[in-house]
This record gives C-alpha cells, structure tokens and sequence, in this order.
C-alpha cells in the first residue's frame, strides 16, 4: 500500500477510536448513572473534565511534537486515552469517573492534531486530496457504528466493557505508527510560549468549568461564578499577552482573516445549538420513553448515517450555491430538523424519528462542511503548528458538540468568539503569510474532504 493511503488510514485509527468513543458513552449514560448512583445530567462533570483537558493539552500539542517528533507524541498519546480508557472501566463514583475522563482527554488533545500534522507534513501537495479522504472515511464510520455498539453492549453486558473498545485500536495505532511513521521534527522552532499557556490552560479551564457547574447545583453557585470570572479574565490576559509575544501559543492575527473569522464565530454559534442533541436524546428515549440503550442506539445511530451520506453531495451542493446561500439557508433548515426533536413522544412512531434524525443528519453534516471549507481557504498553505491549532480547536469543538452536552455547557464552542471578541477590543496584529494564490486551491481541497 503506498504512503498516501497507508498515513491517514494510521492517523484514522485515531480519529475512528475518538468519535466511537463518544458516541458509544452517549448511548450508555443512563446505564452508567445508575451504576454509579448518580443523576444522568450529573455526568456531564465526566464530560466537561475531559473538554477541559482539552483546553489545556490541545494549544501545546503542535510545539511538543515539533520538539519530540510526531511519532513519538502520536504513540504517547495513543497509550494515554487507552490508560484513560482503562480506568474509566475500572471507575467506581463519579470522581474516579471524572479524573478518568480527564487522562482520557490528555491522550486525546494530543493524538488528533498531532496526526494531522504528520499526515500535511508527510503527503504530498499534489495528493492531499485524496490522503484527506482516507482520513476522513474511516473516521466517520465510528459515529454510525458507535450507538448501536454501545447499546448492544450495555444491554446485554455491562457497560465497562464499552471502553475496551478502544485497547485494541488504540494497540493498532502505536504498531502502524511505529512502523510507518516518520518521527518528524522541526529544526528550527519557536520558544515554548510557557506563560501564554498557563494563562489560555487556566482560563478555558475555569470558564468551561464555571459554566458547566454554573444552573445545576453541582458546585455553589458563588464558586461557578468565580470559576467563570477567572477563566474570562485569563483569557483577556492572554489576548493581551499574544499581541506582545513574537511566537505566541494561539495566533490570534488569524481572526482577521475574514473567512476563517465567519468559520470561528458562525459555527460556534451553531455548534452550540447543535451540541445538546447527542446528550439529551438518549437521555429521552431511554428515560423518557423507556427505551433500552441498544434499541435508542438504533434509533439515533441514523443522524450520523445521514451525515456520511451527505459527504458525497457536500462539494457539489456547494459548487451549485455557494457558500454564502448554503450557509445562510441551511442553518434554519437545520435548526428546524433540531427543533423537531423535541416534538418527540413516546407514541412517535419509530421510522418517523429515524427519518427526522437522517434527513436532520444531512442538513448538519453540510453545515459543518461548509463551515470547514471556507476556515483555511485564505490562510497559507504552510502547515504551520500554531496554525494548526486552530483547526484542532475547530475540530475539538465539534467533537465536544456531539459529546452529549446541556445547553449549561455550550461552553466550549463558545471559547472561540470570547478570543475573537477579546481581540477585537484590545486589537490585534494584521495577517501576514496570506497566500491570495492558494485560495481556490484550498478551497476545493476542503470542499473536496470537509
């Protein structure tokens, strides 16, 4: 197998680990709350410490890898979502539950954009194309797979079993990457921004964890506050801090692109509105309705069929329209199919929820596509770590949209506007390294694989 399928399929294995992850936890929620004794919405605190490892681990994870090599991170990372996997299996409150999460989410914020960079930096211009499609195939898969996985699991199991799953991936990846990985450095790279990190660490922290807790007693409500307060202020600090730091963790100049600017606020608006979906649906149609996991599992598995589906038109419906209508339209149709969802009972008939969440799946899944493809179509083509962050960032917040959230912690799409709106008042440095000839090029390569 040549190297332009053979990287992204390696890269695949953990981006198809990460998104089964979540959706196969989503369907086994109820399950695991009455293990643990808890009420169901009481474990979204297992789901935002594993965002808040993201916040911390995701702006560092370029700098480690051009200073140890990708190869070496990327199997690191690997060892420590399975470590992370593991103990969740083994957790006995909600506690152990939480930390859990929290080690899984270190692996994670390193193993995704980390084997991005490997795959720009080892592929070809000419065949990224076609690498970003190996990437993305398999990586789909997972959602779909994924709730009815977990329900059979968690219906005739137990529902530790679900993160066993990801042993065997997860071994899959360090073999493959140990093989056929490059351990790729960059010799000349920039000073680790140490105090840009613990201020944008300290800040994501405290905000999503500020509002996470913050409506549902979980913490007093004086502490959420402040928790939120703290995280706003770093996050001011930071913006102040970026603008004085010739290699700043986050490049925030990146924000005055105006298309990666619309990509940023745009679909953090919509991803809040989205992200609520995967939590609470189970949580109705088995608590609600009284379903059991695997067959809620087989009712909502459709909404990420749908979403594949959508992929082989994504590009074409985009060449027909353009972005600005598809963008504009699709975000109300979406939004109704969202809404529709909660017209649910328990007398629905099955097949018309399933084709509520298909039909809703596509109009989602070509939001998101849309809302990828114009990020980077006037950014520099050179796959600069910090710049990739963002991309991580973006990507994070969509796998924070799925993983199963109330509307009290839309908070992690959210990080991205409070960044930009902190630039915007404290002001910013102009773009520089915008390449007006790579625009077209980027942009179908995005529409291409988004």
């Amino acid at each position: 197998m040549n190297r332009t399928r053979l990287v992204p399929l390696i890269v695949a294995t953990a981006l198809f680990m990460e998104n089964t992850d979540s959706t196969v936890i989503a369907t086994s929620l109820p399950a695991i709350a009455e293990s643990l004794n808890e009420d169901p919405v009481a474990l979204k605190l297992a789901v935002t410490s594993y965002l808040v490892s993201l916040a911390i681990f995701v702006p560092v994870s370029g700098w480690m890898a051009d200073r140890y090599g990708s190869r070496t991170v990327f199997r690191a990372a690997l060892a420590v979502f399975m470590a992370g996997s593991l103990a969740c299996a083994a957790a006995g409150s909600l506690g152990g539950f939480v930390a859990a999460r929290f080690v899984q989410g270190m692996g994670g914020a390193m193993m995704v954009p980390v084997g991005r960079l490997v795959l720009l930096r080892s592929i070809p211009k000419s065949e990224i194309v076609a690498a970003l499609a190996y990437l993305t195939i398999p990586a789909m898969v997972g959602p779909v797979v994924g709730p009815p996985l977990g329900g059979f699991i968690t219906t005739y199991f137990d529902w530790r079993w679900i993160f066993f799953i990801n042993i065997p991936i997860g071994l899959l990846g360090i073999v493959l990457s140990s093989l056929y990985f490059e351990n790729i450095r960059e010799p000349e790279r920039p000073p680790l921004d140490v105090a840009g990190f613990v201020l944008l660490g300290v800040g994501l922290a405290a905000l999503m964890l500020g509002l996470a807790t913050g409506g549902r007693h979980l913490l007093p409500i004086e502490l959420s506050v402040a928790c939120a307060v703290i995280g706003t202020l770093a996050i001011i600090a930071y913006v102040r801090h970026a603008r004085r730091t010739p290699h700043p963790l986050v490049r925030l100049d990146l924000l005055r692109i105006p298309t990666f600017r619309a990509s940023v606020l745009g679909g953090s608006l919509f991803r809040i509105g989205v992200g609520a979906i995967p939590f609470l649906l189970p949580l109705m149609l088995q608590i609600g309705f009284g379903l059991n996991p695997l067959q809620s599992g087989l009712l909502t598995f459709v909404s990420a069929a749908g979403a594949l589906f959508m992929k082989a038109l994504a590009a074409r419906i985009l060449r027909t329209f353009g972005f600005r209508a598809v963008l504009t339209v699709n975000a109300f149709i979406a939004a109704a199919f969202i809404a529709a969802s909660g017209l649910f009972t328990p007398g629905t008939p099955h097949w018309i929820i399933m084709m509520v969440l298909l039909v809703g799946g596509c109009f989602r899944s070509l939001q998101f596509t849309s809302l990828n493809a114009i990020a980077y179509a006037d950014v520099s083509s050179r796959p600069d770590s910090r710049m990739l962050r963002w991309w991580t960032a973006a990507a994070a917040a969509k796998i924070a949209g799925r993983r199963y959230r109330t509307l009290a912690y839309a908070e992690w799409p959210l990080v991205p506007q409070l960044l930009a709106a902190a630039a915007d008042l404290l002001g910013s440095a102009p773009v520089h390294g915008t390449s007006a000839g790579g625009v077209s090029s980027l942009r179908s390569t995005a529409c291409s694989v988004a």
